[in-house]
C-alpha cells in the first residue's frame, strides 16, 4: 500500500467518490438525452415540461401558438413577446394553467416550452403541440 503523506485510501472515501461519480454521469446522461431529444422535430418530456425545437421561423412560430390557443378555446391570461422570447399564459376550461415559452434559436429554428399545471399533463402538453403545428 502506498503510504504517502496526504494520500488516504480508506472504504468510506472509495465509497464517496464512486457515489459523487455515480450522481454526476446519472445526471450527465439525462442532459444528454435531454438534447438528444430537442434536434428539430424531436419532443422531449423531462419532469413537467414539454420541449422541441421546430424548423420554423420565430415569429411564424408565435402566430401559430398564437392561432392554437384561440382554437383550443383557452382563455388567455397573458402574453409577454419581444424579438428573441415569447410567453403565452392561458387556462383550459378546467381552469388548468397552460404556460408556451418560444425562443427565437436563429436560423429559422425555434424553441417551445410547453407546461400544464402545477405537475404537468403530458398527453395535453402534446396535444396543444400537435395543434401548433397544424397552425404552421
Amino acid at each position: 500500500m502506498n503510504s504517502s503523506p496526504g494520500h488516504t485510501s480508506s472504504p468510506l472515501r472509495r465509497l464517496l467518490v464512486v457515489a459523487l461519480l455515480g450522481i454526476s454521469l446519472a445526471g450527465l446522461s439525462g442532459c444528454i438525452l435531454a438534447a438528444a431529444g430537442a434536434g428539430a422535430g424531436a419532443m422531449a418530456y423531462a419532469g413537467r415540461e414539454l420541449e422541441t425545437t421546430l424548423p420554423n421561423d420565430y415569429s411564424k412560430v408565435v402566430r401559430a401558438t398564437q392561432n392554437a390557443v384561440q382554437r383550443l378555446e383557452f382563455t388567455k391570461v397573458s402574453e409577454q413577446k419581444d424579438a428573441l422570447k415569447a410567453v403565452l399564459v392561458s387556462r383550459t376550461g378546467l381552469d388548468k394553467k397552460v404556460e408556451i415559452t418560444i425562443t427565437n434559436s436563429g436560423n429559422k429554428t425555434t424553441h417551445i416550452s410547453i407546461v400544464v399545471g402545477l405537475i404537468g399533463d403530458k398527453e395535453l402538453s402534446v396535444a396543444i403541440l400537435d395543434k401548433i403545428k397544424a397552425e404552421l
